[in-house]
């Protein structure tokens, strides 16, 4: 199989994520950002992450991704709901957590920024959705400090965490975007969760591409 992804995306990562739990073999394909017709060919409309099956047709939307490749083989990983809490927690912090990583994003080395033209589609879609990005960044001690104190919220889970369930698909691609800001102050539990998971799902940290 083929999964279409942007390797910024977090929903895409999410979708990367069962493979690597699954130990299911899938290879990777770069849409480059400000490609419309690639991914609207395959499924009608400009978004990924998309898996294109054994059998060529393709599936959006990265649950489903995760939902058809968890049933396959073995025992499912994801098949008792995602903690709700945990769910509503990502919804909170994910306005702080965005506006850290979103500028970032826009700068960093990924594959689908590759050349100026998508770097500046993809900075334009942002800006769209975010606002001035310069002042975004000029904001980010604030926005750090939001982000460790929401943090605290979900230590317990964090420190208590033995066993992937339906809620690392949630929890984990916020936590990793998180990644992207260089030298953000993790806490141990968060940290050792983040570099487990990530080992797990062979879903890289963006710690090595940090801004």
């Amino acid at each position: 199989m083929k999964l279409h992804i942007y390797q910024h995306c977090p929903f895409c990562n999410r979708a990367r994520m069962i493979f690597g739990f699954k130990n299911q073999p899938v290879e990777l394909s770069v849409i480059m950002e400000g490609d419309v017709e690639t991914p609207t060919r395959m499924v009608g409309k400009k978004v990924v992450p998309i898996l294109e099956k054994d059998d060529g047709t393709y599936m959006p939307e990265s649950m489903d991704i995760v939902h058809y490749v968890d049933g396959l083989q073995g025992d499912r990983v994801a098949a008792e709901p995602a903690d709700q809490a945990i769910v509503e927690w990502s919804k909170q912090a994910s306005g702080a957590i965005y506006k850290l990583a979103i500028p970032r994003f826009t700068r960093a080395d990924f594959a689908e920024l590759a050349t100026p033209e998508a770097r500046a589609a993809y900075t334009q879609r942002e800006i769209a959705a975010f606002g001035n990005l310069e002042q975004l960044q000029a904001q980010s001690e604030a926005f750090i400090a939001e982000a460790v104190e929401k943090l605290t919220e979900i230590e317990p889970y964090l420190q208590n965490f033995s066993k992937v369930s339906t809620t690392e698909f949630i929890l984990f691609p916020v936590l990793n975007s998180l990644s992207i800001v260089k030298d953000f102050p993790f806490s141990p539990a968060c940290l050792a969760y983040l570099q487990k998971v990530s080992a797990l799902s062979k879903v890289p940290l963006f710690i090595e591409k940090a801004l």
